[in-house]
């Protein structure tokens, strides 16, 4: 896990490229009835968008939040690393999801302020699943490794 700030950015600009990637490509085929090639491209134009926003809201509020409520469920002098990574990796999904919907549902699925709640509720709770299991299972090992394996002389010492 980062040690410095630096490395806490690094780290948190690849944990938002490959996870706000992976979810917008996920709400796009939602959206075009499944998965097309076209799909990988159409998630690029986005990506700018909702990556900034990804980063804001995770590097100023969301990460420090989630980090202190892990903590409050786990002790991280007595608990072993996997629980806290899954503690606060969860967390952060329990965050980030719902604020990540509400804005791609202003962006890119605003209709009007008649249904907005409604389709702000059904966009998160559509995300929520693949957000935690994407989160858990590819996007945080993969992240983790490239983290890894950039910075493994500063962490090794």
């Amino acid at each position: 896990m980062p040690k410095t700030k630096t490395q806490d950015i690094v780290y948190t600009i690849l944990m938002v490229l490959v996870m706000v990637y992976g979810m917008v490509c996920y709400n796009i085929a939602l959206h075009e009835g499944g998965l097309h090639n076209q799909t990988f491209f159409l998630a690029l134009q986005e990506l700018p968008i909702m990556g900034v926003l990804a980063f804001l809201l995770e590097f100023l509020f969301v990460g420090k939040v989630s980090q202190k409520l892990a903590f409050q469920l786990i002790d991280p002098k007595k608990d072993k690393p996997i629980f806290i990574t899954l503690a606060i990796s969860t967390i952060i999904v329990l965050f980030m999801c719902p604020l990540m919907s509400l804005f791609a549902t202003i962006f890119f699925n605003f209709h009007g302020f008649e249904n907005i709640v409604a389709t702000w509720i059904q966009t998160a709770v559509l995300n929520f699943p693949m957000a935690l299991c994407f989160q858990l299972f590819y996007a945080g090992p993969l992240v983790r490794f490239l983290f890894h394996f950039i910075f493994k002389h500063q962490l090794n010492n």
